[in-house]
């Protein structure tokens, strides 16, 4: 298979120019390794006892002599790497060194999570549609505030196409498989993951379950007693559950956002899968299901955009930091605000309709009446063919802009 250039490489080229070390978390089978190696000059596999055991036995001498940068790929199975490349570093912090692929579970570890201050990190997603699309690395936010127009595709998609792209996923591996075998790549991913990622004081079956109850619930805001007594845990497991499946990459959550501007705003978090083909497999919904359950559908396209605009986020120049906005009372409700910290704030809003009009923006213009200069931007992402204004600082933009 053809390499897909991804938003990540223009990022590693740049950081690896003026850092001594970089990391790459993200879900497994998400490309971290096959990204990786074209910016490495020397690989170990640390997830190959072979290749881990000197590092087991003498860190820092199975890591001296290298070419560099040198890949350590798979990184949490033989923890102690961290330690040897914080004192590599800190013995000689030329740029360009090491470059570590994996998992996130072990951060919260002091012990081994040596490498604040060392390594710059950054969060790689499933393919986004821009990089399946082999599209030049481009950035939403800062591609509409900068006012420059998108060049729409003669044909764009519909509705129907949009959640057949969605349900298609951006695992590497998945997106060339076709029908029934790509639905059993996922399956068995899910299997996997659950062989491999979840520890022994956990249940399987359980796990499953909740895994499945979360994206049943995918694009929602919901209790976490919801999550727990469908499936007959108690708080902790439910709290254990998502602290596991958010470390291993297949699901996010996007905070609640707060100002002092706004009162009685909504606290609990939005929560999502971090990929649509893996939602699917998870719901069992193909095609023709989601384009006959309305609630389905929504929670499809809300999730395939968010995760759209969650692989850009971390590498935008202007890195927009996501949440969602409701109030307490449902009365009002923003799908995302990019906050720019000092820039200001962009509302963007997903409807699945191909002509959205004035009232579908009508959150987004509370949004603007209330923050005032603070806010910059409304976006409308929808699912017809044209680009239009609906009110003063506030377009309706197709989705299919995301990857122009």
């Amino acid at each position: 298979m053809e390499y897909l250039i991804r938003l990540v490489d223009p990022w590693l080229r740049e950081v690896l120019t003026a850092a001594p070390a970089v990391m790459i978390t993200g879900a497994r089978a998400s490309g971290k390794t096959t990204t990786a190696m074209r910016h490495a000059s020397s690989v170990v596999r640390l997830d190959k006892p072979p290749e881990a055991y000197p590092f087991e036995a003498d860190p820092d001498a199975a890591l001296r002599g290298r070419a560099e940068p040198v890949l350590l790929d798979e990184w949490q199975a033989c923890p102690g790497v961290l330690g040897a490349v914080k004192r590599a570093v800190d013995a000689e912090r030329r740029p360009g060194r090491f470059i570590l692929t994996g998992s996130v579970r072990s951060e919260n570890d002091p012990v081994l999570w040596p490498g604040t201050g060392r390594l710059i990190r950054v969060a790689m997603h499933p393919l986004a549609v821009r990089e399946q699309l082999a599209r030049p690395p481009g950035f939403f936010v800062s591609r509409h505030l900068s006012g420059k127009s998108f060049v729409l595709p003669e044909n764009p998609p519909d509705l129907r196409d949009y959640a057949k792209i969605a349900l298609v996923g951006g695992f590497p591996e998945s997106i060339a498989l076709a029908g029934s075998v790509r639905d059993d790549w996922m399956r068995s991913y899910i299997e996997q993951m659950l062989a491999h990622d979840v520890p022994g004081d956990q249940s399987h079956t359980k796990l499953a379950e909740f895994f499945q109850a979360y994206a049943l619930n995918s694009a929602g805001i919901f209790n976490e007693n919801t999550l727990y007594q469908a499936v007959g845990i108690d708080r902790r497991t439910a709290r254990s559950h998502t602290k596991l499946l958010t470390d291993i990459g297949v699901i996010a959550e996007l905070p609640a956002w707060s100002s002092n501007r706004l009162k009685r705003l909504a606290r609990s978090p939005k929560r999502f899968v971090a990929d649509t083909g893996l939602w699917g497999a998870s719901v069992r919904a193909d095609l023709d299901l989601v384009m006959n359950d309305g609630t389905l559908l929504g929670r499809l396209i809300d999730t395939f955009v968010t995760n759209q605009l969650r692989a850009e986020a971390v590498l935008d120049p202007l890195r927009p930091q996501l949440y969602h906005l409701r109030d307490r009372d449902g009365r009002h409700e923003v799908n995302l605000i990019a906050d720019l910290g000092a820039r200001g704030v962009v509302g963007l809003e997903i409807k699945a309709h191909s002509a959205p009009r004035l009232r579908d923006a009508r959150h987004l213009i509370w949004l603007r009446d209330q923050l005032g200069d603070r806010f910059k931007a409304g976006v409308l992402l929808h699912t017809g063919p044209a680009q239009f204004t609906l009110d003063d600082g506030i377009e309706a933009v197709p989705i299919c802009a995301l990857w122009s």
